[in-house]
């Protein structure tokens, strides 16, 4: 897991909306258009970087189409303070965090 989230949040140019991504569904589940909205970020821009999460096991999915909502997988939710490591070591900031 840590090799993953050193790929896909500490070494890519995306890895600080993953973060914030990540971060934000720990706090609850939310479809996409939600975290477009809570992040203010560009829907395709948010739905391309789920996508990349999901088909990494960080994230899993409930639902279909619009009202998918995006969970944790146990296993990111068992090593967020990996994530918070790598966010630290790579002076990433969020700020939500």
């Amino acid at each position: 897991m840590r090799q993953l989230l050193w790929w896909l949040v500490g070494g890519t140019r995306g890895g600080k909306n993953r973060l914030r991504i990540i971060r934000a569904l720990n706090e609850r589940p939310m479809n996409t258009n939600r975290l477009s909205n809570e992040l203010d970020l560009n829907y395709k821009t948010v739905q391309h970087h789920l996508e990349m999460l999901t088909e990494n096991g960080v994230l899993t999915t409930s639902g279909e189409e619009y009202g998918k909502l995006f969970f944790l997988t146990p296993e990111m939710d068992d090593n967020l303070d990996l994530l918070d490591d790598i966010a630290e070591q790579t002076d990433i900031e969020d700020e939500d965090a």
